[in-house]
């Protein structure tokens, strides 16, 4: 019987006040963008370091800068009767995760009890690879349940779904509406914008005291924009792997040989109506291969997801290497090496790095010179990459950026007299087919050079993101995650395989439309604020880089990287988009 449809009021929390901080601001000599040994060719660009500074109010001095104000972390303990929770200390908090294993594929029949049928609807980014992870999860612990994949009438990933082995013939595959109607657990994996236009209808459909699964918390916001929230006979819950579709299936599959490989993932439960929510949903995280799986609420997660994709993950970086190469070229660089001190320093060695060592490591394997080369870059860029990120979280937080989104996926059809505007081309630049040629002579295994300004303007974005997750009361599990591993572990190697379109548009609509939106900002700010003010010789702000050097996200990082998976993910050249139509459309 479908389930009743009555939405529950939501009610907003106001945006804090925001807070002023003072800094004070020392300089020394230091190359601006270029190590001198580069090339003789290059002018040679210079900062002034002053020993003493009184400042200005602007926020590249660094003197006076209004940051968000502090909000308290959220509590986010919680109860499994199914799995073992473990308590982790990151940064003074203590937090509760699920450690995940095949060894715990035995555990599934117990959190899945109940369940006889899950439906999966969608076949995007996260739709093929969910599905098979959890389809041969459950073979692998002789568990009977049905993993069935619920898609529209004429869609063309019918076909696509039966070259992974679902089929009509045996009951895994099949219209959307009844694979709803006959589920007990639903992973609406659509689009957001699909989400936004359907929800009633996809609610309708639902058995009551069924579960909705969300592997992002967009509908959620989409609901509280408009007063509303899900229906009170359903349960709801999330499982968000920090990465893209490809990367949980890729990990996953390297992972057979090797125990608890994967990506890791947030949970939350936004409503339980039997006591079954949360061991249903580690067990989904558990089955989909997640190495670590820890505690959000939807609200936290779809905040910090949607900031994310337009920040450190997808926008910020594909922002500052079309600055950097640039500003590298226009200096006297050749364009394959401007190429490599941008993009390949930042997918390769950078992000290797951090992964395994954290960012402190980038900037302690830097020579003298180097560091102050990185220095001059991460003040300069620091702030501004600040100011860019703080009106990105508030417009998400507000609800405009979820807006923009429903909004821009109604013009990808003609409406009001006005033709279409699908998403275009994010790579057809220059900079992006000189990137095609460095890949095509890049020896195997290569990670590219550490150039320090690269790294400097890099790790100040990566910084900038976490604090402003921090003062917004985010756990450090979910900062970390969102801010650190998914950009150097899941999204940044598929940079570094075939550039930024593979990388960008291998994730969700969502997360594409934002990224495009957002990344001309990043550009733009440090091309007209960050740079200027290196070649200006502004102060370098000595607080900043003391911070940075003891900050506690240091250590936290290094507890989550001994979580992460022994195995690094494998993208080769000839991966492919997810994506039917951008297929076979470059290297």
């Amino acid at each position: 019987m479908a389930a009743a449809i009555s939405f529950s009021p939501s009610i907003s929390t106001p945006s804090p006040n925001s807070s002023t901080k003072i800094h004070k601001n020392l300089t020394t000599p230091s190359n601006l963008g270029f190590l001198a040994s580069t090339s003789r060719s290059l002018k040679s660009l210079k900062a002034t370091r002053l020993t003493t500074g009184n400042g200005c109010g602007s926020a590249l001095a660094s003197c006076m800068v209004s940051v968000p104000a502090v909000q308290p972390q959220i509590s986010l303990d919680f109860e499994t009767s199914v799995f073992k929770k473990e308590k982790i200390s990151l940064a003074g908090h203590d937090e509760y995760i699920v450690r995940g294993g095949r060894d715990l594929f035995k555990l599934l029949p117990d959190a899945f009890k109940g369940i006889k049928q899950i439906g999966v609807i969608g076949w995007g980014s996260q739709g093929p690879a969910q599905a098979q992870n959890l389809r041969d999860s459950l073979a692998e612990a002789k568990y009977d349940i049905v993993v069935k994949i619920g898609l529209r009438k004429a869609s063309r990933s019918f076909a696509e779904a039966r070259a992974s082995g679902f089929s009509e013939e045996n009951g895994t595959l099949g219209d959307i509406w009844e694979t709803i109607s006959g589920s007990d657990l639903v992973l609406l994996l659509i689009s957001d914008a699909a989400q936004a236009d359907n929800y009633k209808k996809i609610l309708s459909h639902m058995k009551p005291n069924s579960i909705l699964g969300l592997s992002h918390g967009f509908l959620l916001g989409h609901l509280q924009s408009m007063g509303l929230d899900f229906p009170k006979n359903i349960s709801v819950i999330a499982v968000c792997p920090k990465g893209m579709g490809p990367s949980v299936r890729r990990l996953y599959v390297q992972g057979k040989e090797i125990n608890g490989a994967g990506i890791n993932s947030s949970f939350g439960v936004h409503q339980d109506v039997d006591g079954r929510a949360t061991d249903v949903a580690l067990g989904w995280s558990v089955a989909l291969g997640s190495p670590f799986t820890f505690a959000t609420t939807l609200v936290q997660e779809y905040k910090s997801d949607i900031f994310g994709e337009r920040g450190i993950l997808l926008g910020a970086v594909h922002g500052i290497v079309e600055s950097l190469f640039r500003r590298y070229t226009e200096n006297g660089m050749s364009e394959d090496l401007a190429y490599k001190n941008t993009v390949e320093c930042v997918t390769g060695i950078i992000s290797k790095t951090i992964s395994t060592q954290g960012m402190l490591a980038v900037y302690n394997s830097l020579s003298e010179e180097g560091k102050r080369e990185f220095e001059t870059a991460y003040s300069a860029s620091y702030y501004p990459c600040m100011d860019i990120l703080y009106e990105c979280y508030e417009d998400v937080a507000s609800g405009s950026e979820i807006r923009s989104v429903v909004l821009a996926g109604q013009r990808f059809y003609e409406k009001d007299g006005l033709p279409a505007f699908p998403m275009g081309k994010i790579d057809q630049t220059r900079m992006w087919k000189v990137g095609e040629r460095v890949r095509k002579a890049r020896p195997a295994g290569d990670l590219g050079p550490l150039y320090p300004f690269t790294a400097g303007v890099y790790v100040a974005l990566m910084m900038a993101q976490i604090e402003i997750l921090r003062k917004k009361g985010h756990s450090y599990s979910e900062i970390i995650n969102e801010s650190v591993i998914e950009a150097v572990d899941s999204l940044n190697p598929f940079m570094h395989a075939r550039g930024v379109s593979f990388m960008v548009d291998n994730c969700s609509t969502t997360a594409r439309l934002g990224s495009r939106k957002w990344a001309p900002r990043f550009d733009y700010i440090l091309t007209q604020q960050a740079l200027v003010a290196v070649d200006k010789g502004t102060p370098i702000n000595q607080d900043l880089l003391s911070n940075f050097l003891s900050d506690p996200v240091h250590g936290a990082i290094e507890v989550c990287a001994q979580l992460r998976p022994t195995v690094d993910i494998s993208v080769p050249p000839d991966a492919d988009f997810v994506r039917p139509e951008l297929r076979q459309s470059g290297n």
